[in-house]
């Protein structure tokens, strides 16, 4: 009989590439996942990792091994946490996946508010592009996924989540700094750092100018980076002007560091959806986060960026 604690092996070991990644990840020796692992393979009869030295990767076997374990060790929590529900408790693991800026933003706040209500749950959180949040949901791997990238399908269950407002900033010496607005035809006069293709930001802010006959590839890019914080940095060092998210920009909108410039007609955002899939029953934490995001007591968390005090 297959045993739920070596599946949980192999997966950390299969996630982290290195037995001794999965010993640190799971509190055991590099020995022990060795051991554990040899034994997995002798009971399958197959092996599931090519080795050489401490480099592992997995083998076909392995490979396919994956989502099938992942389903038996999820069925075995999920049984576990409907068993506990049917008392009233709300227990168990939610794991979520989402993009930077709403993993760093918004998540933090908005679980540590869930948390107080239900202490007994843990929550791990991936944050990764967009693509990969609706992957991870649609493997098994997360049980909710946060994405402005939207698929339509019957088996995903989206609710909006937050509007993410995208934003022109400039240093405070730039020539834009001092303007109420400016036009969108000025555009192509400035330098700019842009968010890699395929990036929620860069969707945005591509559909924004397509209104006003304006392609990104008209505007003078002098860097492309693939994470806000940095554009952010980027900007302060005055290498040019960027579209960030409102949210990323607060901080140092507030501090002065950076400025913010309307853009006549222009408005730039992006919805970010909740997403979940329907084809699995939702353990009592899964079910208790999907309404409670929703509570009156977090409208204005939601909706307001967050901002830090002016130091």
């Amino acid at each position: 009989m297959l045993d739920i604690y070596e599946m949980q092996i192999f997966l950390a070991a299969a996630e982290t590439s290195s037995f001794s990644e999965a010993g640190r990840r799971l509190q055991l020796s590099q020995p022990a996942v060795s051991m554990q692992i040899r034994a997995l393979e002798k009971r399958l009869g197959v092996e599931l990792f090519h080795r050489a030295g401490r480099h592992i990767r997995l083998t076909e076997a392995g490979q396919v091994l994956i989502p099938l374990a992942r389903d038996l060790v999820n069925r075995s929590i999920h049984i576990k946490e409907v068993m506990a529900s049917l008392q009233g408790d709300v227990i168990g693991m939610l794991k979520l996946a989402c993009s930077t800026t709403c993993g760093k933003y918004v998540l933090p706040r908005l679980i540590a508010r869930f948390m107080e209500h239900h202490p007994d749950v843990r929550v791990t959180i991936d944050v990764v592009p967009r693509e990969s949040a609706l992957n991870l949901l649609l493997d098994g791997h997360s049980h909710l996924a946060i994405t402005s990238l939207r698929e339509p399908s019957r088996e995903v269950e989206y609710r909006p989540f937050i509007i993410d407002k995208v934003v022109l900033i400039v240093p405070p010496d730039h020539p834009w700094a001092m303007r109420e607005w400016i036009s969108v035809d000025e555009l192509p006069q400035g330098r700019f750092i842009l968010r890699e293709f395929g990036s929620g930001t860069q969707q945005a802010v591509s559909q924004a100018l397509a209104e006003h006959d304006l392609s990104l590839n008209a505007l003078n890019t002098v860097m492309i980076l693939g994470n806000s914080e940095a554009i952010l940095v980027a900007v302060t060092e005055r290498i040019g002007a960027a579209f960030v998210s409102r949210r990323v920009a607060a901080e140092a909108i507030a501090c002065g560091k950076v400025v913010e410039v309307p853009i006549a007609g222009i408005d730039m955002q992006q919805q970010l959806y909740l997403v979940r899939y329907a084809g699995r029953a939702p353990s009592s934490a899964q079910a208790a986060f999907w309404e409670y995001v929703y509570l009156p007591e977090n409208r204005a968390l939601l909706t307001q960026p967050a901002m830090l005090p002016v130091r």
